[in-house]
């Protein structure tokens, strides 16, 4: 089973965590298309097609953040659930707080409190800013994951 955990920024990324343990994370910037963001999640999603799940981060707009940001943001945000509906990935929301709760690390927007708690859970992993917050919501999913499911049958 493959989990996708995805920072939707235009400077987030996308995590893969497979459940025999493989661990990889992809990070963006400015400068990537969206062309490349539907790359690396078909090409993670190719590696299992039938086991391949995601998690991606439930964001709003933020009180101060002005139009075209906010524009630029949201229409990224709906680009990648696109990508999720159109490469056929079942997916499911989680709030910042909750993931970051989970693993112990609120960051109240400083974003080296992620940074470090990713680099701790993953000391083998180069890790930036762009790709931390990615592989922390997609180690919650895998952590998460087996709890949620109803196992009646």
């Amino acid at each position: 089973m493959i989990f996708l955990g995805i920072d939707p920024g235009m400077t987030g990324g996308i995590s893969l965590h497979h459940s025999m343990g493989e661990v990889s994370a992809t990070g963006f910037s400015k400068k990537h298309t969206n062309r490349d963001r539907y790359d690396v999640l078909k090409s993670y999603r190719d590696r299992d097609i039938k086991g391949c799940v995601a998690i991606i981060e439930k964001v709003h707009t933020m009180p101060k953040q002005g139009i075209v940001s906010a524009g630029n943001f949201m229409k990224g945000y709906g680009f990648l659930l696109g990508c999720l509906t159109a490469l056929e990935i079942p997916f499911e929301y989680v709030t910042p707080q909750k993931w970051q709760r989970y693993l112990g690390c609120l960051s109240r927007g400083d974003k080296n409190v992620t940074k470090q708690k990713a680099q701790e859970l993953f000391p083998h992993l180069k890790i930036t800013h762009a790709t931390a917050d990615a592989l922390l919501i997609g180690e919650y999913f895998k952590r998460t994951f087996y709890k949620n499911l109803d196992l009646e049958l």
